[in-house]
């Protein structure tokens, strides 16, 4: 059943990482010389560290070399990661889920043995997805097929024993630093996913976009430009079939998406534990202003948002570990992914403004942390996974409708 009790394994995966954000990655992600500048580098020996600690691996099986951590666990992880750094932990969730679904459901042996020692082997060995994400977008075409966008994907045509790809794809989360980028085509049968190793030829990786002048980075992670020129990558690169792209179906992304959500849950409790700290110390009318009723409000405000959130995102990380909950009717049939993200995305927004609201002027600081929040938490609220349109799927469901797979 359904229990908020953890297991000893996840209290100390939780209190490792907790311990580890608090010692080495805060310190640094927050030092006023890295918050000052609109350029924010990814910190690469920390995300080096992070994998050594086994949390690029975590959710691949133990027979493949991880942790087999499950959908709750890793929620639980990226959150502690998401209080920290969102960059470090946006990267480390997409390796993540995508290492579990590539190595434990969808390589052959074959592609396995050929890919996985490296994966093991090397503590900087990212991957990314060059892809529509399952689902993205939906909510724009409420109740109906979705539209096959001319030219969104790269297409990949057969010649003799291998697939040549071309396209370019404006933005590929992990791109910078990925080591094996899978690569949702379009072929004559339809939407078909080829691995691509980062040094084949042809690939190309863009330099990622800058801020100018008052402008900001509106991603999260290490992400940028990919294009394909005569990309040649043999035939047994194929996940799956041609034509049947295992990318294309949403079940396999809703655990990215509830990982996201826990890494945006992450980035709230960071601003509200600031605030709760610096409303302890600043004295305002002979006492502190945490004995105000106006920040109090804020604060217990605060407090009932991201506890909400917690729960909306453990049960449907939850769900995903236990499928029989829905199959048997102890829960409904909705798209919970959906509404974890949802609603963490708005109930964090909130969270990171009313924590800017109680250090007064000082939260609009560039040297202070919740200018940083506040910006991160705008990210995570208007990206496709958690926009406006994001909540038709969840009509969509309450109506019984189900959208035709795409082409």
């Amino acid at each position: 059943m359904y229990s908020l009790h953890l297991t000893p394994e996840q209290l100390e995966f939780r209190d490792t990482v907790r311990d580890f954000v608090e010692a080495e990655i805060k310190p640094t992600a927050l030092h006023p010389d890295r918050l000052q500048p609109f350029e924010k580098p990814l910190l690469a020996d920390l995300l080096d560290k992070t994998s050594q600690m086994g949390l690029r691996t975590l959710a691949l099986s133990e027979d493949a070399g991880g942790a087999g951590a499950d959908s709750l666990t890793s929620c639980i992880v990226m959150e502690e990661l998401g209080a920290g750094d969102v960059d470090l932990a946006a990267v480390l969730g997409q390796t993540s889920a995508l290492g579990h679904l590539l190595f434990d459901r969808l390589m052959t042996p074959e592609q396995k043995k050929r890919f996985l020692p490296k994966y093991n082997e090397d503590d900087r060995y990212h991957l990314a997805f060059a892809g529509r994400e399952a689902g993205a977008g939906a909510g724009w075409c409420y109740h109906r097929p979705m539209a096959a966008e001319s030219g969104a994907d790269p297409v990949a045509i057969k010649q003799g024993n291998d697939w040549v790809i071309n396209g370019t794809l404006p933005y590929v989360a992990n791109a910078t630093i990925s080591k094996l980028f899978v690569v949702q085509t379009r072929t004559a049968q339809g939407l078909t996913a080829l691995l691509v190793p980062r040094d084949t030829a042809g690939l190309t990786v863009r330099e990622p976009l800058k801020a100018v002048g008052e402008g900001i980075r509106w991603h999260h992670g290490a992400g940028a430009g990919v294009t394909f020129k005569d990309c040649k990558v043999p035939a047994d690169h194929l996940l799956g079939k041609d034509g049947h792209s295992p990318f294309a179906q949403v079940g396999d992304a809703a655990r990215g998406v509830t990982q996201i959500a826990a890494i945006n849950l992450g980035l709230g409790r960071a601003a509200y534990e600031a605030a709760v700290d610096y409303s302890k110390i600043r004295r305002q009318g002979g006492r502190n202003i945490i004995e105000h009723q106006a920040i109090g409000t804020k604060l217990a405000e605060c407090t009932i948002k991201l506890e909400l959130a917690r729960n909306a995102v453990w049960k449907a990380a939850w769900l995903l570990d236990h499928p029989e909950a829905i199959a048997d009717r102890s829960a409904g049939e909705l798209p919970y992914h959906v509404i974890a993200r949802v609603y963490a995305a708005e109930a964090v927004n909130e969270v990171a403004l009313l924590a800017a609201e109680c250090f007064g002027a000082m939260g609009v600081m560039r040297d202070m942390p919740l200018q940083k929040y506040v910006h991160d938490s705008m990210v995570f609220l208007h990206t496709d996974d958690a926009d406006g349109a994001a909540k038709l799927a969840v009509a969509e469901a309450i109506a019984g409708y189900t959208r035709p797979e795409a082409a």
